[in-house]
């Protein structure tokens, strides 16, 4: 399985530019160009927190798929909110489980102009 081939032709995350730049071993990393339509202040652009959340569930799944070479759905992902990110997104995750069923992975998202630490996830992908 081409593993960016199969998110870059991903339609919602295509339809958000959530773009994977890197996958390998358990690994992922992505990023998302913050635009106006994607806020959810009208008067300052500031990321929604559906599009965080998109963002990191598409490079989570990335870097559990970079391991079993097969669509992983989403069976569960909790998020914590720690900033609102304001310009554009990017996030990097790593498997820390792999199950026969399920596996696990870590995300944390950043603010690509300055590093602010966004967001904390984890997911739970089904992998069987």
């Amino acid at each position: 399985m081409d593993t960016e081939a199969f998110f870059q032709n991903m339609p919602f995350a295509e339809m958000l530019g959530v773009e994977i730049t890197e996958v390998a071993d358990g690994h992922a990393a992505g990023r998302l160009e913050m635009r106006p339509e994607l806020s959810w202040n009208e008067d300052r652009v500031m990321a929604h927190g559906g599009v965080t959340f998109t963002l990191a569930d598409t490079v989570g799944g990335a870097a559990l798929v970079s391991l079993v070479d097969q669509p992983v759905p989403t069976v569960d992902m909790r998020i914590d909110y720690l900033e609102a990110g304001t310009g554009d997104l990017y996030a990097e995750a790593d498997v820390t489980r792999l199950g026969g069923d399920v596996g696990t992975v870590d995300v944390e998202v950043y603010a690509a102009d300055d590093d602010v630490h966004l967001a904390d996830a984890r997911g739970v992908y089904k992998t069987g």
